[in-house]
């Protein structure tokens, strides 16, 4: 679309034109039906057209369109903050609402460096976070992941962060390790990190719970993320669990710590929280970090005009309550395991698949060049870029990525639906995948 005003992602690619959205899929301007198998960026968990969220925008609208929070609160704002602080981790009860999963990374940096001055420890400002990781795309949040690529034209104007080795068993793990002694091998690098630079510098540790974009729904092995939390509590350092693209149900439960059974200091939602219909985020935090502010300065240096937004937090209202009320994370645990069987079965053979990866509706499939070495695709060949376009071509949306291994090499796709996917569907995915990645990858080989 040359003639477009537009200022788009890719400026030499012509994306079809949306229209409408039913159920899982979206539909062009000719017709043409794409499945979501992908939520776009596991944004839309209850798909495209939801009647009663529909509804409680419109009835939103009729009431109160906007108030800003320096001078109101609003209903929906505070019935969405209860619902989440009652279904929280266990003293996580403040929520600090936003417009995206990005604002949400920023506000929780600011919130931790803003916790130690309070409590009299202003010489805590250091983050340390993991490489392969994707924390939003504002300059804080940007510095604090891992995402190479991402940050390349930027790293002059960032703030100087550490980062460790992710938990990557597929592609780290010795052969002579069990996953228990690989765990604890990464997560104490971050104990050498913290002695390096010092424990009295460093306030932050962040980590996706499951890793999103950047290396394809990595999960941790078991007892990693234990043991990260005895390292931060050793250390006096808060620990960020960014769920922005795992969290809300996407990988079986409705905050994804609770599968691996420990509690952050501070924690990151958005994406899922407003399903697509609305822009949201949100960041929450243990009582004695709201307190020490709340005694302390009294005011949270922070804030975005959009943030509470009576709209959007009507919209999410009605998107959580679904989520709790039909106990879509036993769904989700149900069609994830259905995903993984049918991906297993149509792709697993095939000889660029390296691995299938992932926990609920949130799958990864690395791509090899060959398989029994793990070999990746040279960077110059450009694999995921080509198997997003042949799928999108096919009636797909998926979200390929490259740079999986190291920021340069490596190719991944993530699979984030719906969590209203049928069967059918799922073999609708699988199919498409197949045929796609075949299509792509037997030029290459």
């Amino acid at each position: 679309m040359k003639t477009s005003h537009v200022f788009p992602r890719h400026t030499n690619y012509d994306l079809p034109f949306a229209v409408k959205g039913d159920g899982c899929y979206i539909i062009d301007k000719n017709g043409k039906r794409y499945l979501d198998a992908s939520g776009g960026a596991a944004v839309s968990c209850l798909g495209h057209s939801d009647e009663t969220i529909r509804k409680a925008i419109i009835k939103q609208t009729e009431e109160l369109a906007f108030a800003h929070t320096s001078f109101f609160t609003n209903d929906p704002a505070e019935k969405l903050a209860t619902l989440l602080a009652n279904n929280s981790p266990e003293g996580i009860n403040k929520v600090y609402f936003v417009s995206s999963g990005s604002e949400a990374v920023e506000a929780s940096l600011k919130l931790a460096r803003q916790y130690f001055v309070e409590i009299g420890e202003p010489e805590r400002h250091r983050i340390i976070s993991r490489k392969q990781s994707y924390h939003g795309n504002t300059l804080g949040a940007l510095a604090a992941g891992g995402n190479i690529t991402r940050k390349t034209y930027f790293e002059k104007i960032m703030l100087e962060t550490s980062s460790i080795s992710p938990c990557y068993p597929y592609r780290n793990k010795n052969n002579n390790e069990t996953e228990t002694e690989y765990g604890l091998r990464v997560a104490n690098e971050l104990e050498d990190e913290i002695r390096t630079l010092g424990a009295k510098n460093v306030m932050a540790f962040i980590a996706e719970t499951v890793v999103g974009a950047t290396a394809g729904a990595v999960t941790a092995v078991p007892g990693y993320f234990k043991r990260i939390r005895e390292i931060c509590d050793k250390y006096g350092i808060l620990l960020i669990l960014d769920e922005v693209m795992c969290g809300m149900g996407r990988t079986g439960s409705l905050f994804a710590c609770d599968e691996e059974k420990i509690i952050p200091d501070i924690i990151t939602i958005a994406k899922g929280l407003g399903a697509g219909y609305q822009p949201i985020g949100a960041m929450m935090c243990q009582d004695y970090i709201y307190d020490a502010i709340s005694n302390g300065s009294g005011f949270f240096q922070h804030g975005h005009t959009y943030l509470g937004h009576p709209i959007a937090c009507a919209a999410s209202l009605a998107v959580l309550t679904k989520l709790i009320d039909e106990d879509m994370c036993k769904q989700v645990k149900e069609k994830g395991n259905i995903l993984q069987r049918t991906l297993q079965r149509v792709i697993g053979q095939n000889q660029f698949v390296g691995d299938i990866r992932g926990r609920g509706l949130f799958r990864g499939i690395e791509i090899v060049k060959n398989k029994s070495t793990k070999e990746p695709f040279p960077k110059k060949f450009n694999i995921a870029n080509k198997i997003k376009k042949e799928a999108l071509n096919i009636g797909l949306i998926c979200y390929p990525m490259q740079g999986t291994i190291d920021g340069s090499i490596g190719d991944h796709i993530l699979l984030a639906p719906p969590f209203i996917i049928n069967e059918n569907e799922i073999n609708e995915i699988s199919i498409k995948l197949k045929s796609t990645i075949e299509n792509v990858c037997d030029e290459y080989k």
